[in-house]
């Protein structure tokens, strides 16, 4: 059995500091008649469109906090204003590694168990960084890591790896870019949902039957796997 393991927000805490980082922009734009909500869904707006040509991670994040703060800012523009925005975003990448419970624990008897991969998006260096950082490497046999997770890239990771789809399954916490597109190539899915699942990732998880696992819970993909 194969099993590949998304990162952010199923390995290890991730969303939780964007979310944090978003708050404190918040508090710092201090609209006069936007709400937070607005302010937000602007934010979004802004995410979506740039995930194109600047992907994922802290430093695409700055750069979209920034976006937002001159489109939405009504004071004059100040550099140091700018640079204390890119901060919010960018001192993301000096967070430690907080693995999600069970994780160590589960990882060391599925690895002795099972082939395992780590497949994760974002930018290179970034999610290296955090690989490297994160105290659970040694446990994967591949570490793969791409610009976008869609059914393209799963193809592509099942030709490089030599996969079985049959054999094979993804667990993820973002039914966009985890569960949806592995299901859709043959690969069998474990939906572990996550409470602060970036709002862009959240779809319709695709039914497919027995191909579907949905847990709780890191540490209950020993009762499958």
């Amino acid at each position: 059995m194969h099993l590949i393991i998304d990162a952010d927000d199923t390995l290890w805490e991730n969303n939780i500091y964007f979310e944090r980082a978003i708050e404190e922009f918040f508090d710092f734009l201090n609209h006069s008649t936007l709400t937070r909500a607005e302010a937000r869904a602007a934010l979004n707006e802004i995410e979506r469109a740039n995930a194109g040509a600047h992907g994922y991670g802290a430093r695409a994040f700055a750069n979209a906090l920034k976006t937002c703060y001159l489109h939405l800012t009504e004071r004059h523009l100040d550099q140091d204003e700018i640079a204390t925005v890119m901060r919010f975003g960018e001192r993301i990448l000096q967070q430690d590694i907080e693995l999600i419970p069970g994780v160590s624990e589960t990882l060391q008897i599925l690895s002795a168990r099972h082939e395992l991969t780590i497949f994760t998006k974002g930018q290179l260096e970034e999610q290296q960084m955090k690989i490297d950082r994160s105290g659970i490497a040694d446990l994967f046999n591949r570490h793969e890591i791409v610009s976008e997770k869609n059914e393209t890239s799963y193809l592509d990771l099942i030709q490089r790896a030599n996969l079985d789809p049959g054999q094979s399954w993804m667990v993820g916490n973002s039914p966009k870019s985890d569960i949806n597109p592995a299901l859709a190539v043959g690969l069998g899915a474990v939906f572990i949902p996550h409470e602060h699942t970036w709002s862009l990732e959240h779809s319709t998880v695709d039914d497919a039957g027995d191909r579907l696992i949905v847990i709780e819970r890191f540490n209950q993909l020993l009762d499958h796997f």
